[in-house]
Protein backbone atom coordinates (compact mmCIF):
# COMPACT_ATOMS: atom_id res chain seq x y z
CA UNK A 1 0.00 0.00 0.00
CA UNK A 2 1.13 3.74 -1.04
CA UNK A 3 1.00 6.16 1.65
CA UNK A 4 0.57 9.74 0.67
CA UNK A 5 -0.23 13.04 1.80
CA UNK A 6 -1.96 16.00 -0.12
CA UNK A 7 -2.38 20.18 0.48
CA UNK A 8 -5.39 21.24 0.71
CA UNK A 9 -6.32 24.61 0.97
CA UNK A 10 -3.01 25.22 2.60
CA UNK A 11 -3.47 22.53 4.74
CA UNK A 12 -1.37 18.55 5.02
CA UNK A 13 -4.07 16.48 4.96
CA UNK A 14 -3.77 12.39 5.15
CA UNK A 15 -5.11 10.46 2.17
CA UNK A 16 -6.38 7.09 2.15
CA UNK A 17 -4.05 4.46 1.26
CA UNK A 18 -3.96 4.21 -2.38
CA UNK A 19 -4.45 0.52 -3.68
CA UNK A 20 -1.19 -0.96 -5.54
CA UNK A 21 -2.23 -0.04 -9.17
CA UNK A 22 -3.65 -2.94 -11.40
CA UNK A 23 -0.71 -3.80 -13.57
CA UNK A 24 -1.43 -4.66 -17.37
CA UNK A 25 1.10 -7.30 -18.77
CA UNK A 26 1.44 -8.50 -22.47
CA UNK A 27 3.75 -6.72 -24.09
CA UNK A 28 7.30 -7.75 -24.92
CA UNK A 29 9.06 -4.50 -24.86
CA UNK A 30 8.78 -1.10 -23.93
CA UNK A 31 5.05 0.92 -23.35
CA UNK A 32 5.26 4.21 -25.56
CA UNK A 33 1.80 5.27 -25.55
CA UNK A 34 -1.42 4.63 -23.78
CA UNK A 35 -4.96 6.13 -24.56
CA UNK A 36 -8.63 5.72 -22.91
CA UNK A 37 -11.75 4.84 -24.91
CA UNK A 38 -13.97 8.17 -24.31
CA UNK A 39 -16.27 5.93 -22.93
CA UNK A 40 -13.41 4.73 -20.70
CA UNK A 41 -14.21 0.70 -21.03
CA UNK A 42 -11.03 0.26 -23.27
CA UNK A 43 -7.74 1.07 -23.00
CA UNK A 44 -4.93 1.32 -25.92
CA UNK A 45 -1.14 0.52 -25.53
CA UNK A 46 1.74 1.03 -27.96
CA UNK A 47 4.75 -0.65 -27.29
CA UNK A 48 8.05 -0.61 -29.36
CA UNK A 49 7.35 -4.49 -30.19
CA UNK A 50 5.02 -2.72 -32.67
CA UNK A 51 1.85 -3.53 -31.97
CA UNK A 52 -1.40 -2.05 -30.06
CA UNK A 53 -3.02 -3.89 -27.60
CA UNK A 54 -6.61 -3.04 -26.78
CA UNK A 55 -7.36 -3.35 -22.93
CA UNK A 56 -10.81 -4.14 -21.45
CA UNK A 57 -10.18 -1.98 -18.22
CA UNK A 58 -12.70 -3.25 -15.91
CA UNK A 59 -11.46 -7.04 -16.59
CA UNK A 60 -7.82 -5.60 -17.00
CA UNK A 61 -7.61 -8.02 -19.11
CA UNK A 62 -6.25 -8.01 -23.31
CA UNK A 63 -8.99 -8.00 -25.81
CA UNK A 64 -6.96 -7.71 -28.74
CA UNK A 65 -3.14 -7.07 -30.32
CA UNK A 66 -3.38 -4.83 -33.28
CA UNK A 67 -0.44 -5.85 -35.85
CA UNK A 68 0.47 -3.63 -38.67
CA UNK A 69 3.26 -1.37 -38.04
CA UNK A 70 6.88 -2.33 -38.90
CA UNK A 71 8.52 -0.34 -36.53
CA UNK A 72 7.70 0.67 -32.37
CA UNK A 73 4.46 2.43 -31.84
CA UNK A 74 5.35 5.67 -30.24
CA UNK A 75 1.64 7.28 -30.11
CA UNK A 76 -2.34 6.50 -30.16
CA UNK A 77 -5.66 8.29 -30.01
CA UNK A 78 -9.01 7.88 -29.65
CA UNK A 79 -11.56 9.86 -31.75
CA UNK A 80 -14.29 11.58 -30.14
CA UNK A 81 -16.76 8.77 -31.17
CA UNK A 82 -14.78 6.24 -30.19
CA UNK A 83 -15.13 4.61 -33.40
CA UNK A 84 -10.96 4.88 -34.74
CA UNK A 85 -8.01 4.74 -32.74
CA UNK A 86 -5.29 6.46 -34.84
CA UNK A 87 -1.62 4.89 -34.27
CA UNK A 88 1.65 6.67 -35.31
CA UNK A 89 5.09 4.83 -35.53
CA UNK A 90 9.00 5.49 -36.24
CA UNK A 91 8.09 3.16 -39.51
CA UNK A 92 7.10 7.53 -40.23
CA UNK A 93 3.35 6.17 -40.79
CA UNK A 94 -0.34 6.82 -39.22
CA UNK A 95 -2.58 3.75 -38.91
CA UNK A 96 -6.57 4.19 -38.68
CA UNK A 97 -7.77 1.29 -36.99
CA UNK A 98 -11.64 0.05 -36.57
CA UNK A 99 -11.78 0.56 -32.76
CA UNK A 100 -14.50 -2.25 -32.69
CA UNK A 101 -13.09 -4.67 -34.66
CA UNK A 102 -9.38 -4.32 -34.12
CA UNK A 103 -8.90 -3.93 -37.93
CA UNK A 104 -7.11 -1.46 -40.27
CA UNK A 105 -8.95 1.01 -41.81
CA UNK A 106 -6.20 3.08 -43.82
CA UNK A 107 -2.53 4.28 -43.46
CA UNK A 108 -1.29 7.78 -43.42
CA UNK A 109 1.84 8.17 -45.80
CA UNK A 110 3.36 11.99 -46.10
CA UNK A 111 5.81 12.10 -42.67
CA UNK A 112 9.65 11.02 -43.68
CA UNK A 113 10.16 10.34 -40.08
CA UNK A 114 9.08 8.89 -36.94
CA UNK A 115 5.83 9.82 -36.32
CA UNK A 116 5.90 10.67 -32.29
CA UNK A 117 2.41 11.92 -31.72
CA UNK A 118 -1.23 12.16 -32.87
CA UNK A 119 -3.87 14.14 -31.95
CA UNK A 120 -7.75 14.53 -33.35
CA UNK A 121 -9.87 17.41 -33.75
CA UNK A 122 -12.73 18.12 -30.70
CA UNK A 123 -15.42 17.47 -33.85
CA UNK A 124 -13.44 14.01 -34.82
CA UNK A 125 -13.00 15.78 -38.15
CA UNK A 126 -9.39 16.48 -38.91
CA UNK A 127 -5.96 14.19 -37.17
CA UNK A 128 -2.75 16.25 -36.05
CA UNK A 129 0.55 14.66 -36.44
CA UNK A 130 4.11 15.67 -35.25
CA UNK A 131 6.94 14.29 -36.39
CA UNK A 132 10.90 13.62 -36.29
CA UNK A 133 10.98 15.23 -39.58
CA UNK A 134 10.25 18.48 -38.04
CA UNK A 135 7.08 18.84 -39.20
CA UNK A 136 3.45 19.15 -38.13
CA UNK A 137 1.14 17.83 -40.41
CA UNK A 138 -3.03 18.06 -40.31
CA UNK A 139 -4.96 15.19 -42.33
CA UNK A 140 -8.92 15.10 -43.11
CA UNK A 141 -10.44 11.90 -42.28
CA UNK A 142 -12.99 11.87 -44.13
CA UNK A 143 -10.85 11.07 -47.20
CA UNK A 144 -7.19 10.06 -45.84
CA UNK A 145 -5.49 13.36 -47.30
CA UNK A 146 -3.00 15.60 -46.18
CA UNK A 147 -4.70 19.45 -45.41
CA UNK A 148 -1.68 21.35 -44.64
CA UNK A 149 2.37 20.80 -43.42
CA UNK A 150 2.97 23.47 -40.44
CA UNK A 151 6.75 24.27 -40.44
CA UNK A 152 8.45 26.17 -37.42
CA UNK A 153 10.29 23.62 -35.06
CA UNK A 154 13.76 23.76 -35.75
CA UNK A 155 14.07 19.69 -35.46
CA UNK A 156 11.70 16.88 -34.24
CA UNK A 157 8.18 17.60 -32.97
CA UNK A 158 7.46 15.36 -30.28
CA UNK A 159 4.02 16.13 -29.32
CA UNK A 160 0.82 17.98 -30.55
CA UNK A 161 -2.44 18.75 -28.57
CA UNK A 162 -5.51 20.46 -30.00
CA UNK A 163 -7.13 23.17 -27.64
CA UNK A 164 -11.33 21.62 -26.25
CA UNK A 165 -12.33 24.35 -28.85
CA UNK A 166 -10.44 22.90 -31.63
CA UNK A 167 -9.19 26.25 -33.20
CA UNK A 168 -5.55 26.55 -31.79
CA UNK A 169 -3.14 23.49 -31.64
CA UNK A 170 -0.01 23.47 -29.29
CA UNK A 171 3.10 21.17 -30.11
CA UNK A 172 6.62 20.66 -28.41
CA UNK A 173 9.83 19.97 -29.67
CA UNK A 174 13.21 19.42 -29.77
CA UNK A 175 14.41 23.34 -30.30
CA UNK A 176 13.12 23.61 -26.41
CA UNK A 177 9.74 25.23 -27.60
CA UNK A 178 6.13 25.19 -27.63
CA UNK A 179 4.43 26.59 -30.99
CA UNK A 180 0.37 27.31 -30.72
CA UNK A 181 -0.94 27.41 -34.45
CA UNK A 182 -4.37 28.93 -35.97
CA UNK A 183 -5.90 25.91 -37.08
CA UNK A 184 -8.22 27.51 -39.08
CA UNK A 185 -5.63 29.58 -40.66
CA UNK A 186 -2.32 26.90 -40.67
CA UNK A 187 -0.11 29.53 -39.55
CA UNK A 188 1.88 29.91 -36.08
CA UNK A 189 0.46 32.44 -33.46
CA UNK A 190 3.32 32.17 -30.75
CA UNK A 191 5.76 30.55 -29.78
CA UNK A 192 6.06 29.79 -25.74
CA UNK A 193 10.04 29.92 -25.20
CA UNK A 194 11.52 28.98 -21.21
CA UNK A 195 12.08 25.35 -21.17
CA UNK A 196 16.17 24.85 -21.06
CA UNK A 197 15.95 21.19 -22.94
CA UNK A 198 13.33 19.28 -25.14
CA UNK A 199 9.39 19.65 -24.59
CA UNK A 200 8.21 15.93 -25.17
CA UNK A 201 4.87 16.31 -24.31
CA UNK A 202 2.03 18.88 -23.99
CA UNK A 203 -1.10 19.56 -22.71
CA UNK A 204 -4.37 21.59 -22.86
CA UNK A 205 -6.39 22.01 -19.73
CA UNK A 206 -10.23 21.25 -20.10
CA UNK A 207 -10.99 25.16 -20.20
CA UNK A 208 -8.77 25.76 -22.94
CA UNK A 209 -7.28 28.64 -21.10
CA UNK A 210 -4.05 26.58 -19.65
CA UNK A 211 -1.78 24.38 -21.41
CA UNK A 212 0.80 22.57 -19.50
CA UNK A 213 4.25 21.03 -21.07
CA UNK A 214 6.91 18.45 -19.87
CA UNK A 215 10.27 18.94 -20.85
CA UNK A 216 13.98 16.83 -20.19
CA UNK A 217 15.02 20.11 -18.19
CA UNK A 218 13.08 17.81 -15.27
CA UNK A 219 9.80 20.85 -14.98
CA UNK A 220 6.48 20.66 -15.80
CA UNK A 221 5.54 24.33 -17.07
CA UNK A 222 1.77 26.35 -17.25
CA UNK A 223 1.10 28.63 -19.62
CA UNK A 224 -1.55 31.56 -19.83
CA UNK A 225 -2.67 30.61 -23.26
CA UNK A 226 -4.16 34.13 -24.05
CA UNK A 227 -1.65 36.10 -22.70
CA UNK A 228 1.38 33.57 -24.03
CA UNK A 229 2.77 34.00 -20.49
CA UNK A 230 3.99 30.93 -18.55
CA UNK A 231 2.13 31.28 -15.46
CA UNK A 232 4.29 28.40 -12.96
CA UNK A 233 7.35 25.70 -13.35
CA UNK A 234 6.19 22.88 -11.32
CA UNK A 235 9.18 20.94 -9.68
CA UNK A 236 10.06 17.81 -8.32
CA UNK A 237 11.15 14.98 -10.64
CA UNK A 238 14.63 14.12 -10.51
CA UNK A 239 14.70 13.10 -14.22
CA UNK A 240 13.34 14.27 -17.56
CA UNK A 241 9.58 14.41 -17.75
CA UNK A 242 8.06 12.04 -20.51
CA UNK A 243 4.00 12.96 -20.56
CA UNK A 244 1.66 14.81 -19.14
CA UNK A 245 -2.39 15.07 -18.66
CA UNK A 246 -5.19 16.98 -17.33
CA UNK A 247 -7.92 15.22 -15.03
CA UNK A 248 -11.59 15.80 -17.11
CA UNK A 249 -12.59 18.39 -14.32
CA UNK A 250 -8.91 20.05 -14.56
CA UNK A 251 -8.60 19.77 -11.00
CA UNK A 252 -5.43 17.41 -11.20
CA UNK A 253 -2.38 16.75 -13.58
CA UNK A 254 -0.20 14.03 -13.69
CA UNK A 255 2.96 13.79 -15.06
CA UNK A 256 5.15 10.49 -15.86
CA UNK A 257 9.08 11.07 -15.58
CA UNK A 258 12.66 9.13 -16.90
CA UNK A 259 12.76 8.95 -12.96
CA UNK A 260 9.78 6.43 -12.61
CA UNK A 261 7.69 7.70 -10.57
CA UNK A 262 4.10 9.57 -11.66
CA UNK A 263 3.40 12.76 -9.70
CA UNK A 264 -0.31 14.30 -9.20
CA UNK A 265 -0.35 18.00 -8.75
CA UNK A 266 -2.56 21.00 -8.29
CA UNK A 267 -2.61 23.05 -10.96
CA UNK A 268 -4.24 25.73 -9.38
CA UNK A 269 -1.68 26.49 -6.86
CA UNK A 270 1.18 24.73 -8.26
CA UNK A 271 1.67 22.22 -5.50
CA UNK A 272 2.79 18.40 -5.59
CA UNK A 273 0.02 16.41 -4.41
CA UNK A 274 1.36 12.79 -4.53
CA UNK A 275 4.28 10.43 -6.08
CA UNK A 276 3.20 7.10 -7.18
CA UNK A 277 5.77 4.42 -7.12
CA UNK A 278 5.33 1.04 -8.58
CA UNK A 279 6.93 1.45 -12.33
CA UNK A 280 10.40 -0.06 -12.21
CA UNK A 281 11.96 2.00 -15.39
CA UNK A 282 11.08 5.37 -16.46
CA UNK A 283 7.49 6.18 -17.20
CA UNK A 284 6.65 7.16 -20.60
CA UNK A 285 3.21 7.86 -21.00
CA UNK A 286 0.00 9.43 -19.00
CA UNK A 287 -3.54 9.26 -19.29
CA UNK A 288 -7.42 9.47 -17.04
CA UNK A 289 -10.14 7.90 -17.62
CA UNK A 290 -12.84 9.69 -18.73
CA UNK A 291 -14.48 10.27 -15.12
CA UNK A 292 -11.47 10.72 -13.80
CA UNK A 293 -11.44 7.39 -11.37
CA UNK A 294 -8.36 5.89 -13.07
CA UNK A 295 -4.91 7.37 -14.02
CA UNK A 296 -3.22 4.72 -16.63
CA UNK A 297 0.60 5.18 -17.05
CA UNK A 298 3.17 2.93 -19.51
CA UNK A 299 6.62 2.38 -18.93
CA UNK A 300 9.91 1.05 -19.98
CA UNK A 301 9.01 -1.69 -17.79
CA UNK A 302 7.14 -2.77 -20.54
CA UNK A 303 3.82 -2.63 -18.11
CA UNK A 304 0.67 -0.16 -17.79
CA UNK A 305 -0.41 0.42 -14.47
CA UNK A 306 -3.68 1.81 -13.72
CA UNK A 307 -3.67 3.51 -10.39
CA UNK A 308 -7.12 3.85 -8.77
CA UNK A 309 -7.51 7.72 -7.58
CA UNK A 310 -11.08 7.16 -6.34
CA UNK A 311 -10.42 7.13 -2.66
CA UNK A 312 -7.83 10.24 -2.85
CA UNK A 313 -7.81 13.92 -1.61
CA UNK A 314 -10.45 14.84 -4.24
CA UNK A 315 -13.17 13.36 -1.93
CA UNK A 316 -11.27 15.20 1.62
CA UNK A 317 -11.80 18.48 -0.59
CA UNK A 318 -15.40 18.22 -1.45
Amino acid sequence: MLIISCFLSGVLLPLTAVPEPVTLQGHTKAVRCVAFSPDGKTLASGSMDNTIKLWDVAGGKERATLKGHKQSVRCVAFSPDGRTLASGSYDATIKLWDAASAKERTTLTGHTLNVRSVAFSPDGRTLASGSYDAGVKLWDLATGKELAALQGHAGKVFSVAFSPDGKTLASGGIDNTVKLWDVAARKERITLAGHQKWVIDVAFAPNGRTLASASLDKTVKLWDIAAGKETATLKGHADGVRAVAFSPDGRFLASGSYDKTVKLWDPATGQELATLEGHSDNVRSVAFSPDGKTLASGGYDMTIKLWNLAGMARKLGN
